[in-house]
């Protein structure tokens, strides 16, 4: 793999050569991409399949873990491996990365935290690799968006900010569950992942994925997935018992019951085959992540927290950046439940152990009553 720039022959130096980190080869006793020595501006011995990413204010040589990363990881898709869709826009991006650093550092961090996934590693701890591409990207992201944005940025600033999107969920800062939230004492950062995915969609009408020569838009059904209108009323969908725990009834609406939509958005994705779920479903229970019920879960609210106990049990099955965070915030969530709302025989019943934690999705009535005698605690 290989990258060139054009020399535009400024003198002494191109700007295009000096940014991209080579000296100008308008001389033909040059050779193309001989690289600029840091300290001293005279030229380096020759580099062997040398790899740039560059644009006009920064550069970076990818070394030979970097480059076998691109070969394993990036050329294809990092969200939904199976998902040709997204295998189609990561080749892009990937095109893209080789002229925007902060995409390529942003693409290497993820493909690093993927990597450590795959291995099956069990600490949570994010490698030095992994930290210095993170801190990188966004170093020179937040850099970009002080900037007038072209039309040509629109595609790696999306593509950016996805990546550090996923970095952040996939990067508890707990190693254990009782180290993690909600266990541990509260503080300004609960949630952190939830800020960065508001900071992302703060984007969208100024990058425009789908717009037509956006490489995101063969895409277009996932986000209109993501996009989909939950219902207005009622509880069709919801698995009884779930709705009698959020207290749901055919009348109920966002407007008088907090827990509505996000009822619904993780009713949705229950009864899918773990291999149907997707990027596009899961997002339909984080949407309904604000305002009040955002509120409900940064107070530890019983209800709310198990709601999102539910999403992670299922959605961790199939998205492996959930996953990553899930192994530790899912167990904290169930310690927490059993831990100081003991006495709630009908939310305990979901939880590992309960009448309901391994039924599937088929939660009635009859099933919690065998259990608990009755539904009048409820």
């Amino acid at each position: 793999m290989s990258w060139t720039t054009k020399c535009d022959e400024g003198k002494p130096q191109c700007k295009r050569c000096r940014s991209f980190g080579v000296i100008c080869n308008f001389m033909p006793n040059t050779p193309d991409l001989q690289p600029i020595a840091a300290d001293s501006g005279r030229p380096l011995p020759p580099l062997t399949n040398a790899v740039w990413t560059s644009d006009a204010s920064t550069s970076y040589q990818l070394n030979a873990k970097c480059q076998d990363f691109i070969t394993r990881y990036l050329g294809r898709s990092l969200i939904t491996p199976d998902d040709p869709s997204m295998m189609q826009v990561n080749r892009k991006l990937l095109k893209l990365a080789f002229a925007y650093p902060f995409l390529m550092h942003a693409s290497l961090a993820v493909a690093l935290t993927y990597d450590r996934h795959l291995n099956g590693s069990l600490d949570c701890r994010r490698t030095l690799e992994e930290c210095y591409h993170w801190s990188q990207s966004t170093i020179l992201f937040n850099k970009r968006l002080r900037q007038p944005i072209k039309a040509q940025d629109k595609d790696p600033i999306w593509g950016t900010a996805a990546a550090l999107v996923i970095l952040t969920f996939s990067s508890p800062d707990a190693c254990t569950p009782e180290q993690s939230w909600p266990l541990k004492s509260s503080s300004s950062s609960d949630l952190d992942w939830l800020r960065m995915s508001k900071g992302k969609m703060s984007l969208w009408h100024i990058v425009d994925p789908l717009r037509p020569d956006s490489v995101f838009s063969v895409m277009a059904a996932t986000f209109a997935r993501m996009h989909s209108p939950l219902p207005e009323r009622g509880i069709d969908g919801i698995p009884p018992a779930l709705a009698a725990v959020c207290n749901l009834h055919d009348s109920s609406t966002a407007e008088n019951n907090t827990y509505f939509h996000a009822a619904h958005g993780v009713s949705h994705i229950l009864d899918l085959p773990d291999s149907e779920v997707t990027t596009g479903h899961v997002q339909l229970f984080l949407r309904s992540v604000h305002g009040p019920f955002e509120n409900l879960l940064r107070e530890k609210d019983p209800v709310a927290l198990l709601l999102l106990y539910l999403w992670y049990r299922k959605a961790s099955r199939s998205i492996w950046w959930i996953e990553l965070r899930a192994r530790v915030e899912c167990p904290s969530i169930c310690m927490y439940l059993q831990l100081y709302h003991k006495g709630n025989s009908a939310l305990q019943a979901f939880l590992p152990g309960g009448a309901l934690a391994e039924r599937g999705i088929s939660w009635d009535f009859e099933a919690l009553s065998l259990s608990h005698g009755s539904y009048q605690a409820l």
